[in-house]
């Protein structure tokens, strides 16, 4: 009997399978192989070996990709961080009226489509026609329209802003469960024995949270080291200053626009490394105060 339900089981999970070879695996395959091609003048893919790698490792636009990516992911997970974790906390520990409708709304931003929400910023932040400026030209805040997006710092810090209102809210629920999963008899303990609020957040709640900040952290790094969407429809694709150019967007760029498939494919595993990478380094940092907090 057990032998013909793994069958049957077996036999139920051959779509999956199909399906996750076929749209996965195979194009991860297909993209290693293609890095290590070139294209002859005959449009003839033929094998280059790590040329593709060695002209990454010295390829100014990729690592100006690389700093624009890392600077507006910085910009947007400390600031979410610490608001996610206080609204966690605030919304867990602490009685509060409607806790359930806050944690809807803040959620409700992580539900539209970031193109949307790029569009959306686009025409708010548009320097001669956007909302943003004509509102502080009728306050007599501003002499003249900003060009928000002409400008690096503000073009980058732009997008960070963007980001962290799009996933705090996201960052709040799971930290909200974390913080839930932390047994009340502990903190009543603390109550008991004169702990103030402070004292409880930092040697208890924070401690226990770190498998939480964790998963949180390595998904966010994931997340933001691949931004996409919000750079590409801010700049409408045209970005003279190169401020908005993350990482995935120059892979768009060199496959799409300037037809390199080949190098396009070697920048694609340039950028898994460089997650990879820091991804493993997130975990050796706070896995083991993880084991110790436990």
């Amino acid at each position: 009997m057990k032998s013909k339900l793994g069958k049957y089981g077996f036999i139920f999970t051959i779509p999956f399978l199909v399906t996750f070879m076929v749209f996965s695996v195979y194009p991860i395959l297909y993209t290693l192989g293609l890095s290590f091609t070139r294209e002859t003048d005959r449009r003839k893919l033929v094998f280059a070996g790590l040329r593709n790698y060695f002209y990454l490792m010295g390829d100014k636009v990729f690592w100006q990709s690389v700093s624009n990516t890392w600077i507006i992911w910085i910009g947007c997970i400390i600031p979410q961080m610490i608001l996610a974790l206080v609204l966690a906390v605030l919304l867990s520990q602490y009685k509060i009226r409607g806790s359930n409708f806050f944690r809807a709304v803040f959620y409700l931003p992580n539900l539209v489509t970031a193109a949307s929400i790029g569009v959306l910023f686009n025409v708010l932040m548009d320097w001669q026609t956007g909302m943003v400026n004509k509102m502080l030209l009728a306050a007599n805040l501003i002499s003249e329209p900003i060009y928000w997006l002409g400008n690096p710092y503000t073009a980058r810090s732009l997008t960070s802003i963007i980001q962290w209102w799009m996933w705090f809210g996201h960052s709040t629920i799971i930290l909200t469960a974390g913080v839930k999963a932390i047994s009340g008899e502990l903190i009543e303990a603390a109550v008991v024995d004169g702990a103030g609020n402070f004292q409880r957040f930092f040697r208890i709640t924070l401690p226990l949270l770190r498998p939480t900040l964790l998963y949180v952290s390595v998904t966010s790094l994931i997340g933001g080291m691949q931004i996409f969407d919000i750079p590409l429809t801010l700049t409408r694709g045209e970005d003279a200053r190169r401020a908005l150019m993350t990482m995935v967007l120059y892979v768009y760029n060199t496959a799409f626009t300037n037809k390199n498939y080949s190098y396009a494919a070697a920048v694609s595993y340039g950028i898994f490394i460089i997650i990879l990478v820091f991804s493993l380094l997130f975990f050796k940092v706070i896995a083991p105060k993880t084991a110790e907090g436990e």
